[in-house]
């Protein structure tokens, strides 16, 4: 007789129309290995960046300091004035071709590694292990009553998250207002209302998407786990887990070879979803909910080494690879987006550099073509827009060029011109029309420093007037 198999039967799943999942806390287990050092590196260069930076002092003055009350943006020995924002859309779209090229390249190593969700949800769960333990540890007491234990436990917590997201929404605001000053104005109790709005605003945006949302932020708030996929291919290294490999799962003890029990080398620890701080399983494949920070791939090659398998079960890998084709590094994608990244990346750092502290606009009065005056000469009007970005107030000599016999007719033509400001002024150019060969003459605007390092702007424009012949 056939002895009969047990069957598993799973209770069925209940629908109640609801559309409202609760929250299940993920206590992500501390794993370490090469990634996790790569990803402890970033985090500390980050944010050493972040908290150092503002109090770094240039030309006795804070170093960067984005002072929008007076319209100066201080980047080092640079100072920026609103007249340079096509700098900053130029660095947007350089940022948005870095994303599009590392993200068709190896996933989302922004996410795992850059993103600031990332990285202030890394120091948080690193406080949070600090004070309340292991995953372990962090499981049991939640579970436990409460007691004097767990509530000095949790206030210790609480009371450090919140001085730290104090301390981050004061940074954050002392690159727009003097560090030293916004100091000493907390000390005294007299920051003004937008300072203290932000402080409070940045500081609890830390606290709650770092302290409590974490990984809610990244599942259902960031657009970019949306369209991530649309930047993938089958050729982009993504974390995935070798199913061909590691099929069947089971458990066995240290050194038996799998293939004899007819297993795969998937043990079935769960130690990647233990590690995971979104609380997937990568074994079901790739999901959008996935940041990339390689931490099942550290902790299940650490499984593999314990148990003398070959280690890689859980790899940075392409969809190509694992389906036995070959994967296509330089690719039509690749191509694109590192040409226009380093073209563009080149072109920035070359404006910047060449950048002149002033600046010369011609508009040309469209309402007359020219006008005839008395005595037989032709005048054309022109506004002119001079912008001085230097540090300070400095005088510039107008002066026209380009036909023989104009005349410059200007209220003035030594124009002063202080630090940051954008001065208007008509001009008029006068010529005898018997000199014209065409009715459209191109000429030049010159304008020139007469102190201080030399400085020069050059504009051309177009002179209109009769020909007689």
């Amino acid at each position: 007789m056939k002895k009969s198999r047990s069957v598993d039967v799973k209770p069925p799943v209940v629908d109640d129309g609801s559309f409202y999942a609760k929250h299940q806390k993920v206590y992500p287990r501390q794993v370490s290995g090469l990634f996790a050092s790569l990803r402890t590196t970033g985090v500390l260069v980050l944010l050493s960046l972040y908290y150092f930076v503002p109090w770094l002092k240039w030309d006795d003055r804070q170093a960067v300091l984005f002072d929008l009350p007076a319209r100066k943006f201080y980047v080092f020995g640079i100072t920026f004035w609103p007249q340079d924002f096509f700098y900053l859309a130029m660095l947007l779209i350089i940022a948005g071709l870095a994303l599009f090229f590392f993200t068709s390249l190896a996933g989302r190593l922004w996410c795992g590694y850059a993103c600031p969700q990332t990285v202030w949800t890394e120091v948080f769960l690193w406080i949070e292990r600090k004070v309340e333990g292991s995953r372990a540890k962090q499981i049991k007491l939640d579970k436990a009553d409460w007691g004097r234990r767990k509530l000095r436990l949790k206030i210790t917590k609480q009371s450090i998250w919140i001085l730290f997201s104090l301390w981050t929404g004061f940074t954050f605001v002392g690159y727009f207002t003097p560090i030293t000053t916004l100091g000493q104005e907390l000390v005294n109790l007299s920051t003004g209302p937008w300072e203290t709005f932000w402080i409070i605003f940045y500081s609890f945006a830390t606290y709650g998407n770092a302290g409590w949302l974490r990984e809610q932020v990244c599942i259902y708030m960031c657009p970019y786990a949306r369209f991530q996929s649309a930047m993938f291919d089958r050729d982009t290294l993504i974390i995935s887990y070798d199913e061909q490999r590691g099929e069947p799962r089971g458990s066995r003890k240290k050194g038996s070879d799998p293939a004899i029990q007819g297993i795969g080398d998937c043990i079935d620890c769960t130690l990647c979803v233990q590690v995971c701080p979104t609380g997937i399983d990568i074994r079901d494949g790739l999901q959008y909910e996935c940041i990339g920070c390689a931490a099942c791939i550290d902790v299940c090659n650490t499984v593999m080494e314990q148990m003398d398998y070959k280690m890689g079960l859980i790899r940075y890998t392409t969809e190509n690879t694992l389906n036995g084709k070959r994967t296509h590094v330089l690719r039509p994608r690749i191509i694109i987006y590192a040409t226009l990244l380093t073209g563009l990346t080149v072109l920035l750092l070359y404006m910047i550099l060449t950048r002149s502290p002033l600046e010369l606009d011609i508009m040309r009065d469209r309402n007359t073509l020219y006008r005839e005056l008395p005595g037989g000469l032709v005048e054309n009007v022109y506004t002119l827009r001079v912008i001085n970005k230097s540090e300070k107030e400095r005088r510039f000599q107008l002066s026209v060029s380009g036909i023989e016999g104009l005349t410059l007719v200007s209220k003035q033509t030594l124009i002063p011109v202080a630090a940051g400001e954008v001065v208007e002024l008509s001009a008029s150019l006068r010529l005898d029309p018997v000199v014209l060969k065409r009715p459209s003459n191109k000429i030049q605007f010159i304008l020139e420093s007469t102190e201080g390092d030399p400085v020069k702007a050059t504009q051309e424009s177009r002179f209109i007037g009769p020909v007689i012949r």
